[in-house]
């Protein structure tokens, strides 16, 4: 008879999940006990959890080496896994998520439905601090449906437009698929290697015997699944129509930690699961890089709706965050790689909030999304004005702000991959660079040079919320630029097993 030894688990370790699942509880009672006119206090109660959350992670930060898995004993150890990769994900993931609490505060519907998005917005935050952890299938999939299937919901959260209705149904049948397809993909790795574990898998998916075909189509479809969620192309139609329709703090949550997350699971498998095979998933994610970053340049150039602009934008910048992928274990370029990948996601997350944050502020007085409607806004809002250049030119990769270190080191990890592979990427990556500038010049072009509309220069009022998250993403983007060394210890911190 087998004995199995009973887990031992640190509470230390899972503190952060733990703080996020008494939140949701303490969000639902809230809601349920209030009157309508007192639930604004759900989302001061989320963003309080959310720092909370982010105490344990700085405090395991701190110890270092003393904590590397939460879970320990016979068929547990090494499936959920608490190190310095998982920790500065979550970070990510629970910082951004305060940053959407502040930026819903006067945007969500006020009354009934306010405390249930909070507690829908938390349990997409507690999806994606799982999934910095999973090292498992099971354990991936489960992060990934729990960041998922709220994100469904928050897309069609304006019940009575029809864009909204339109863009949660598009995710949902979509990500459906999706997950159909990544599903039928792990059964199949399941399949070769006898386990879901990923090191596991790592050590059977070796391209060589008499399942190679097996093998292919399980690190294919299990690719495409997390390729969904990080909205590369061709599997990014849904991103556009959804980003419009949804309320503006959702897009800005979808844009950011719904593809940070995607692009966790796509590290985690990459380093772990697929180490040796890398002649199936390099080819795979070297041409969606190309064509992630060159369709979403080409379609952003036409788009009108600001919205719509930074929804191809989103896009754009994915794919280079997917060009150092595609050159993981090139020429012993899997350090590089990873680094620039995490780099990129922090910086991204700053900038692309913030720029979110602005449409936000200035689209309540304009009512309107469209490019044109920023036209004169330094006449009447100036403040606003240098925030959204600092923010463009970020995303354009312009110095000395926090956009150029990130694709500084995309570029690094793919020519330090060397080979036509990685000088072909390369140029991709800076035709496209200098593509992108475009579009988001015009916008600045809008805000300095051109007239008023309406010739309504009454200034912008900015809720104190907006305000505090201007000033979070303003900064970081500012000193992550000036001063790169800082993230770049961050992104120096490569734990991650490369491969078994």
């Amino acid at each position: 008879m087998l004995a199995f030894s009973s887990p031992v688990i640190d509470y230390h370790a899972l503190a952060p999940e733990l703080v996020l699942s008494a939140g949701l509880c303490v969000v639902l009672l809230v809601d349920l006990f209030v009157p309508d006119h007192r639930r604004w206090i759900t989302g001061t109660l989320t963003g309080l959890f959310l720092l909370g959350a982010l105490v344990p992670v700085v405090t395991l930060a701190v110890i270092g080496d003393d904590v590397r898995s939460s879970l320990s004993g016979e068929g547990v150890t090494g499936r959920y896994v608490v190190d310095n990769f998982a920790l500065v994900l979550k970070a990510l993931f629970l910082l951004t998520g305060y940053i959407v609490v502040l930026l819903s505060a006067h945007e969500i519907e006020e009354g009934h439905y306010q405390g249930e998005f909070y507690v829908l917005l938390l349990s997409s935050v507690l999806g994606m601090v799982m999934m910095a952890s999973a090292r498992d299938l099971v354990s991936l999939f489960i992060a990934l449906e729990f960041l998922s299937i709220p994100a469904y919901m928050m897309a069609a959260w304006k019940k009575r437009d029809r864009k909204s209705n339109e863009a949660g149904v598009k995710y949902y049948l979509l990500g459906v698929f999706a997950s159909a397809v990544m599903l039928y993909g792990m059964s199949l790795l399941y399949g070769v290697a006898g386990s879901t574990l990923l090191t596991d898998i790592g050590k059977s998916v070796t391209l060589k015997g008499d399942r190679v075909g097996v093998q292919v189509l399980g690190v294919v479809f299990v690719i495409v699944g997390f390729a969904f969620k990080v909205s590369a192309v061709p599997f990014h139609t849904w991103a556009p129509d959804t980003y419009e329709g949804a309320p503006t703090p959702v897009t800005a949550f979808l844009s950011v930690g719904s593809k940070a997350a995607g692009f966790v699971g796509l590290v985690v498998l990459v380093y772990l699961a697929f180490p040796q095979a890398r002649d199936v998933y390099r080819p795979f994610l070297w041409v969606m890089a190309a064509l992630t970053m060159t369709i979403g340049n080409l379609i952003a150039l036409k788009q009108t709706n600001i919205v719509r602009m930074l929804a191809y934008s989103s896009v754009s910048q994915g794919g280079f965050i997917l060009m150092p992928l595609a050159m993981a274990f090139t020429n012993g370029a899997q350090e590089t790689s990873l680094r620039a990948v995490i780099v990129y996601l922090i910086i991204y997350a700053a900038t692309n909030l913030g720029a979110f944050a602005i449409v936000i502020a200035v689209s309540r007085k304009t009512r309107s999304g469209e490019i044109t409607s920023f036209g004169g806004l330094f006449q009447y809002a100036p403040g606003l004005t240098v925030l959204m250049t600092v923010f463009l030119a970020s995303l354009a990769g312009i110095p000395p702000l926090g956009g150029w270190y990130g694709k500084f080191a995309a570029f690094r990890a793919v020519l330090d991959a060397a080979g036509g592979w990685g000088y072909t990427i390369a140029i991709v990556g800076a035709v496209n660079a200098v593509i992108a500038t475009a579009y988001y010049v015009n916008v600045m072009r809008e805000m300095w040079m051109k007239p008023v509309p309406d010739s309504d220069v009454t200034p912008i009022k900015v809720y104190g919320s907006v305000q505090a998250a201007l000033v979070i993403c303003g900064v970081a983007t500012l000193v992550l630029g000036v001063l790169p060394g800082l993230i770049a210890k961050v992104g120096a911190i490569t734990d991650l097993a490369t491969g078994p």
